[in-house]
């Protein structure tokens, strides 16, 4: 819902989160709070404390109607459960490789456009029910993997997006669109250098640490490492239902805020925000989309100033997700040709600063994908998202060899 009234709005005095009513442009009588894209762990400890201070009967609030006041899975777990890399790494043996290779050239040998890679053109006899069971860990178990390592060096760059592609149908066999022009993989790489300031509005393409958050309209999003950073650029991923169980617990006003709408920035485009919760319970499944970015603005890309400011219990709350998700994260051993697949709707990911050097280059694919036997029931206000992201057919699909800027996240330089 968007509205384009000017409009003067006094400020809900408890902080809480537009209603789907609310005017969203013109001019405000509160203006955005003190945050920005890179976490302050001090700002929000004095937000949080003066927050409490003002209203002290915040954690008493109620959750919303029907939410649970704990969730209990698999998917719920904390970094230090984890004790060996052992219990999510599937290690490819010799024979799942030569079937890897095999596939490679018996998809060559078909001709087809690689929107039509598939298990069916694509076959892996032994590791492609290997990968049909991981789907099923990723759905109703940890809700992540990682897959260790393709050797990329034996390949050209279009063959090891072949075989990206390819392995990954087994896991997820339906592709999203991430760009204009029918692009379904992304380059996550530092560009920075390439282009003037403010050109870059999203921090995959800078060195710059990136914040827990999940990517926007898909169930899974998987990552394959061609080369990783000379030093740091550490992936690390969370569980968002721990999160929200200490939210349930501790405090259950932000519980409520999250399941609010709130005004997501377009950065300019028509229209100039779209409007949505950031927390759902559906179907006895707890989901969290958000990115924070579209909250603070980043670098080209800033907070738009003809919408609404957020309030500052959104702020606390987006603070809250970071940092908690801190609190329980765990850090992958990521490393050069393997394949990181999670579960976007239940695990928040985020990655270290880094630094390349003329040996290592930091450099990434990606796929925003959906299973769809397995898939989960998704709220409403998120299918317009997905409807989105995965309306593309096989020859619709394009796959970009070399890193380009999304046009999503370009500047406004």
């Amino acid at each position: 819902m968007t509205s384009t009234s000017d409009a003067t709005l006094t400020p809900n005095p408890e902080g809480k989160s537009l209603s789907s009513s609310t005017p969203s442009t013109g001019t405000w009588s509160w203006k955005q709070p003190d945050i920005s894209y890179p976490p302050d762990r001090e700002k929000w400890a004095k937000r949080t404390a003066q927050r409490l201070k003002d209203n002290p009967s915040l954690p008493l609030t109620p959750l919303p109607e029907g939410f649970p006041k704990k969730v209990n899975s698999p998917l719920v777990w904390e970094g230090n459960d984890w004790k060996n890399e052992a219990q999510w790494v599937f290690t490819l043996t010799s024979e799942h490789l030569k079937e890897i290779d095999d596939a490679v050239r018996h998809f060559r040998g078909l001709g087809l456009h690689f929107g039509h890679i598939s298990p069916v053109t694509f076959p892996l006899p032994t590791l492609g029910p290997a990968l049909t069971e991981l789907a099923l860990e990723l759905h109703y178990g940890r809700g992540f993997f990682v897959l260790r390592t393709i050797p990329v060096d034996s390949y050209s760059k279009e063959d090891n997006v072949l075989i990206y592609t390819g392995v990954s149908s087994y896991v997820a066999g339906t592709r999203g669109l991430q760009d204009a022009n029918g692009g379904v993989l992304s380059h996550i790489k530092d560009l920075s250098h390439s282009f003037r300031p403010g050109a870059i509005g999203g921090p995959a393409y800078t060195t710059d640490k990136q914040v827990f958050h999940t990517d926007q309209g898909a169930d899974i999003v998987s990552l394959f490492a061609l080369q990783i950073a000379a030093e740091g650029g550490i992936s690390r991923i969370s569980s968002s239902w721990r999160v929200y169980n200490d939210l349930a617990e501790n405090r259950p006003d932000l519980v409520k805020t999250l399941a609010s709408p709130w005004i997501v920035d377009e950065f300019g485009r028509d229209p100039p925000f779209s409007e949505r919760p950031l927390l759902y319970y559906l179907d006895d499944k707890i989901i969290i989309q958000y990115a924070r970015r579209y909250f603070t603005g980043f670098q080209g890309l800033p907070r738009s100033s003809n919408i609404a400011p957020i309030t500052e219990a959104q702020a606390e709350a987006l603070d809250a997700l970071h940092f908690l998700a801190e609190k329980y994260s765990l850090g992958l051993n990521f490393q050069k040709g393997d394949i990181q697949f999670i579960n976007n709707l239940s695990i928040f990911h985020a990655r270290d600063g880094f630094k390349d050097d003329e040996k290592q280059t930091r450099h990434l694919l990606r796929f925003w994908q959906r299973n769809e036997e397995l898939a989960w029931k998704l709220p409403e206000p998120l299918k317009p998202l997905w409807k989105k992201t995965f309306n593309v057919t096989p020859d619709g699909q394009t796959f970009a060899i070399e890193p380009v800027i999304r046009d999503a996240v370009k500047g406004k330089a």
